[in-house]
């Protein structure tokens, strides 16, 4: 059977009518006209000045309100009603004596949504009724389902948030660094951890879009690597690492969702970093005053070509570098003049820094200041490991 069209609200929010008229008889012939529909609860209010604070203690889900009363005339309520945060989406009908087109055109001006001359037929008041009320109805359970909607990302968030490693402040390396989603959640992810007493990996993933899907693929990408859960790959060897990824995520069992990854390794001993980067940005070496390295590998992006071959390479890091490694969002920040900052300006920016120790921090807010808006257009992510 074909579901109904002219469904009543839900019995969560029933139809109810507040009556603003200084007439005692207009609230009888309400009552009377009203009096068969058992899903209609009618609220009566006399006083003009006391509309506001009945609204607001019975939630209608339309007004009638009287337009001539004594004290306060009904289009300076209707003017109230439209300024309350809480009352200022709820359906209003405009009772007037008479049709005049001048004060109709002001009660519409000023946020009615309809306009009766009273007292009008039963059938064509109750469906009027129904039909402004079935429409705040949808608003109020949009809303509902949007706040909840909203708690179970921020939820989701946390969760993304509790996977990425606490900062290390001391050691052989340390670590910083920024996660901050354009939206509640992003496509970003970043980590690191040792893999043994002299290989400590180093990693920063981009999936494609924003949202659910692209926070939960890149959640399980980020599993994968963090707790070495790709049959058969040693993850020393960053190419492999990413071949192995790049097998295991296809895009096609994926939403048509790919991702970017820098995956590196640096190797105690001789302090050498291997890296590889899969359709991402390069990380940003910085030793001193040299120029900055920029560790880059020509591999694709994963997921998306199966049988595609991944490289990697080499770089000895010097006592007292920094390594940056970014998503996307860090750079690619169209100015508020209309050019593209890019990969040049922020390594421009890292060896400005005093021995190029940057505040991840005052990075961030530069990028926003270049940008000219409090909200990227990408996530921001920014991961710095320091090699004292």
């Amino acid at each position: 059977m074909p579901p109904e069209t002219n469904a009543s609200p839900s019995i969560d929010h029933p139809i109810k009518v507040l009556l603003v008229d200084d007439q005692p008889i207009v609230c009888e012939a309400v009552t009377r006209m009203l009096a068969g529909e058992t899903d209609m609860e009618l609220r009566y209010c006399a006083d003009p000045a006391m509309a506001v604070p009945e609204a607001l203690k019975f939630s209608p889900t339309v007004i009638l309100q009287d337009l001539i009363m004594p004290d306060i005339d009904g289009l300076t309520l209707v003017k109230w009603y439209r300024a309350h945060p809480k009352l200022k989406d709820i359906p209003l009908i405009v009772l007037s004596s008479r049709e005049e087109p001048t004060t109709k055109a002001e009660a519409f001006a000023l946020g009615a949504n309809d306009y009766l001359v009273k007292l009008p037929d039963g059938i064509e008041l109750i469906a009027r009724l129904r039909y402004h009320s079935r429409a705040y109805v949808a608003l109020l359970e949009r809303n509902e389902a949007y706040e909840a909607l909203t708690a179970d990302l921020a939820q989701a968030a946390e969760y993304v948030m509790s996977l990425l490693p606490k900062p290390i402040t001391e050691g052989t390396v340390t670590t910083e660094w920024r996660f901050i989603p354009c939206a509640q959640l992003g496509g970003d992810s970043l980590g690191y951890h040792w893999i043994d007493p002299e290989n400590f990996a180093i990693y920063l993933l981009d999936v494609t879009g924003h949202g659910v899907g692209a926070a939960l693929f890149s959640v399980s990408a980020l599993e994968a690597i963090r707790t070495h859960a790709l049959p058969g790959v040693d993850f020393r060897v960053p190419e492999d690492v990413l071949r192995a990824m790049n097998q295991f995520f296809p895009m096609q069992q994926h939403n048509d969702l790919f991702l970017t990854c820098w995956y590196g390794v640096y190797h105690l001993p001789d302090r050498r970093l291997r890296y590889s980067s899969g359709g991402h940005p390069p990380a940003i070496l910085l030793a001193g005053a040299e120029a900055p390295q920029r560790l880059l590998t020509a591999n694709r992006v994963i997921g998306a070509f199966p049988d595609a071959p991944f490289l990697g390479d080499c770089s000895l890091v010097k006592p007292g570098s920094y390594l940056y490694v970014y998503s996307d969002g860090v750079y690619e920040v169209d100015t508020s003049s209309g050019a593209l900052w890019g990969i040049d300006g922020l390594a421009e920016f890292l060896q400005k820094q005093p021995r190029g120790l940057a505040d991840l921090d005052a990075l961030h807010s530069y990028v926003k200041s270049l940008r000219g808006h409090p909200v990227l257009d990408d996530d921001f992510s920014v991961l710095r490991v320091a090699f004292p």
